[in-house]
């Protein structure tokens, strides 16, 4: 369920091999870095099961469409093969849909003509709850995989009730992506039990520690 993140702007190339190290190691569902990383943990787990996943638009979405699919294409030329895009956050405040709507499908379009699925990041800590399920209802429109709570660099992250309400917007046919906060074995379980199917964690080793008994649950920082 663990995307193994590591998206901190002072991330090194030896962060970046120790997080694929890990992300073999424990069997993680990918490692989500950002875009200059995408060669390198492609390199890093060749002939590996765990996946590439990049961010697009991150981390505050306010980029042009057409910037938001240069990437994703560049992402996926590159070897990512999952991509999590952030929404345009103040269209979707001021209640112009269709922009948030095409936005999501323009770059849903490049990530699949290069086979990669999408993770819709809707950074819930700044959305009241009917815009949050406008944000899924308009993410699961557009074609993407996923919707996803949180960058993780706003005000807040993922919640319970937010997994819950945004599990109930898109039904049973999307996966829903918990991320931003999420530092224990305890919280990854509620996030289970509240509809989540992805955990993004970059706390995933004392995570799974804490899931075979070798190390207390002790949070860790930063998301």
């Amino acid at each position: 369920m663990v995307d193994h993140t590591l998206l901190r702007a002072d991330a090194t190339a030896a962060d970046i091999r120790q997080l694929c190290q890990e992300a073999r190691k424990y069997g993680f569902a990918s490692v989500c870095v950002n875009p200059y990383w995408v060669p390198l943990a492609g390199a890093e787990l060749s002939g590996s099961l765990v996946k590439v996943c990049t961010v697009v638009g991150f981390p505050l979405g306010a980029n042009a469409t057409s910037a938001k699919v240069a990437e994703t294409e560049n992402a996926v030329r590159q070897g990512a093969t999952e991509i999590d895009m952030v929404i345009n956050i103040g269209e979707l405040k001021g209640g112009n849909h269709d922009a948030v709507r095409n936005d999501i499908e323009a770059v849903a379009r490049a990530a699949h003509q290069g086979g990669a699925i999408l993770k819709v990041i809707l950074e819930t800590s700044l959305l009241d709850d009917p815009q949050k399920i406008i944000a899924s209802t308009l993410a699961k429109e557009a074609g993407a995989e996923f919707v996803k709570t949180s960058t993780g660099f706003s005000t807040g992250g993922a919640t319970v009730h937010d997994v819950a309400l945004m599990r109930r917007a898109v039904g049973e046919e999307m996966g829903v992506k918990a991320s931003g906060g999420i530092r224990t074995l305890e919280d990854l379980k509620n996030m289970a039990a509240a509809g989540a199917t992805r955990i993004g964690a970059s706390a995933g080793v004392k995570i799974m520690e804490a899931a075979e008994g070798n190390a207390p649950q002790t949070p860790s920082s930063g998301y």
